[in-house]
């Protein structure tokens, strides 16, 4: 399993956390349930392989975050998206936000120039052409406002 695809399942984290406000790590516990897990591998080739250790820390570390910064990220995408709010943005093109700017902003080791492609690729998974531009400006202007000096 690749970073990428434990980005995106962070983002389905984001988008459960987004829909239905709980505990992380009942999700996560949840999700992580090797039976639970396996059905979802039928129904989306994202879940084929149960993450390693290392992916599991990695994904609950990002998912732990998303949850503690969730007002926050959501205020970076407001405040970038100018004039909309977070309500009528596609809530999956807010999840892929909420995860590139958690990244940006808390995971150093990852450039801000990658967690901005991670996301633009997720989009044009998930989400139309407009969308996808939508996403990618909004985050491009997310980086270089809070960010200036360059990620």
């Amino acid at each position: 399993m690749t970073r990428s695809e434990i980005r995106e399942i962070a983002m389905h984290v984001s988008f459960a956390l987004g829909v239905n406000p709980q505990p992380v790590d009942e999700l996560l516990d949840r999700l992580l349930d090797k039976d639970y897990y396996q059905t979802l591998a039928e129904e989306d080739e994202l879940y084929a392989e149960y993450p390693s250790k290392k992916q599991i820390e990695y994904l609950k570390e990002m998912s732990q975050g998303l949850g503690e910064h969730l007002v926050e990220l959501d205020f970076y995408i407001e405040k970038y998206a100018q004039g909309w709010k977070v309500g009528r943005i596609s809530r999956v093109a807010v999840a892929i936000m909420r995860v590139s700017m958690y990244e940006i902003l808390y995971v150093p080791e990852v450039p801000g120039g990658v967690a901005i492609n991670e996301a633009v690729e997720m989009a044009k998974k998930y989400e139309e052409a407009d969308t996808v531009s939508f996403v990618n400006g909004i985050l491009g202007s997310f980086i270089r406002g809070e960010l200036p000096e360059g990620n």
